[in-house]
């Protein structure tokens, strides 16, 4: 994990830093605010330490700068305990401050709390989505959404459309469909197929009268439109 810490008192950058670099972490400094943007941008830091009270360009500004392009965990230190600097902090995109002075103890309790936040906040990796048009279908996370947001799909609908969406433009019959999807043992027919289709159709598509996504090949079964050249 890399941490940067941003505060003009060089003697406590080096007591901040010396004893995160004993927990393991990656640690880097910075001793103003104009220091802690450029470093921002080009650091890839999971979390960012700044003081509020620091020449050329002071820490909530920079933090706010901060924000503008990135979503870091950001710890404030604050020498005041004003309930109005702790909310400006807040107001200017922090995730937490500390007052001035602090024990390291604390500080370490605050940096792992935010990393867990981080961790479990983070979307998929794109290398876990499988895409068909504006629909992206989360294999692992068994979860699909349309245009962004979260649609609600059976257990069934969702391995449907988990199997056609993963191999595009391959037709499949609706016996081949039942085989894979529901098993061999399943007691059933085409109709179980079409009422499936229909009902992925009615919640995944723009207009469900006009499939775009899942197509139907007549007479033979169904298939995903195929993906266009350049798509991922």
């Amino acid at each position: 994990m890399k941490i940067l810490v941003v505060d003009d008192e060089v003697k406590l950058v080096k007591g901040i830093k010396f004893n995160l670099e004993n927990e393991g972490y990656q640690v880097d400094a910075a001793y103003d605010g104009e220091e802690a943007v450029a470093a921002a941008r080009s650091g890839g830091y999971d979390i960012i330490i700044l003081d509020v009270m620091m020449p050329r360009l002071g820490g909530l500004e920079a933090c706010m700068k901060i924000r503008e392009f990135s979503t870091v965990p950001i710890i404030i230190l604050t020498a005041r305990e004003e309930d109005t600097d702790t909310i400006m902090g807040f107001e200017y995109g922090a995730d937490d401050y500390i007052t001035k002075p602090f024990n390291i103890l604390v500080l370490k309790a605050r940096i792992r709390a935010l990393l867990r936040r981080s961790v479990i906040a983070a979307p998929p990796p794109d290398s876990e989505v499988v895409r068909l048009g504006h629909v992206a279908v989360y294999p692992e996370e068994r979860r699909a959404t349309r245009f962004d947001e979260h649609v609600e799909l059976t257990a069934k609908e969702f391995d449907l459309v988990e199997l056609l969406a993963k191999n595009p433009g391959r037709v499949y019959s609706r016996d081949n469909l039942l085989n894979i999807v529901w098993g061999v043992d399943y007691i059933g027919d085409g109709r179980t197929i079409d009422v499936h289709v229909r009902r992925l159709r009615e919640k995944l598509e723009v207009n469900p009268a006009a499939p775009e996504l899942i197509l139907t090949k007549w007479r033979v079964g169904y298939y995903a439109r195929p993906r266009p050249a350049g798509e991922q």
